[in-house]
């Protein structure tokens, strides 16, 4: 039997990791001074909850800022609970770290990004041929740092 060492894998924990540990110090002490958190994660993941008129508007994915005012915000190993204003609406969001597509704190010019290898285009690409085809493995989800530019004003 051939083994080897994941780094993929190790990356993308190591990587979760942090994100909790910043928005645990974030839920004890309030964030310091200018840093502020983009966090995109997919809305149709396992585990995400929010408000019906929420998961409408935004159905397959959705960006949250971490800002001015934010209430409620807990730290799990899973992920994440925290209340933001939507239009003078407070919402309460649930949000599994393993939803999160993007971790952005611009003040800083950082970020990180977890993507999987397999697109969804290429899989429907797949179902038009006539060919029978081998079931696939399962796409193994791969981390990134991404550049700031698009975030700079």
């Amino acid at each position: 039997m051939t083994r080897s060492i994941d780094y993929g894998t190790l990356m993308h924990r190591a990587m979760r990791g942090l994100i909790q540990t910043v928005l645990t110090e974030v839920a004890e002490h309030g964030l310091p001074g200018a840093h502020h958190f983009f966090i995109t994660f997919d809305t149709r993941a396992p585990k995400v909850e929010m408000a019906d008129w929420l998961k409408s508007r935004y159905p397959e994915e959705m960006t949250i800022v971490i800002q001015h005012w934010f209430d409620n915000l807990v730290v799990t190993d899973e992920g994440f609970s925290i209340t933001l204003n939507f239009g003078n609406q407070p919402e309460p969001l649930v949000i599994p770290f393993d939803a999160v597509h993007t971790f952005v704190d611009p003040s800083v010019e950082f970020g990180l990004r977890f993507e999987s290898q397999d697109s969804d285009e290429e899989d429907e690409d797949e179902d038009d041929e006539d060919e029978p085809q081998e079931e696939p493995e399962k796409p193994r989800t791969e981390a990134e740092v991404v550049s700031l530019d698009k975030f700079r004003k």
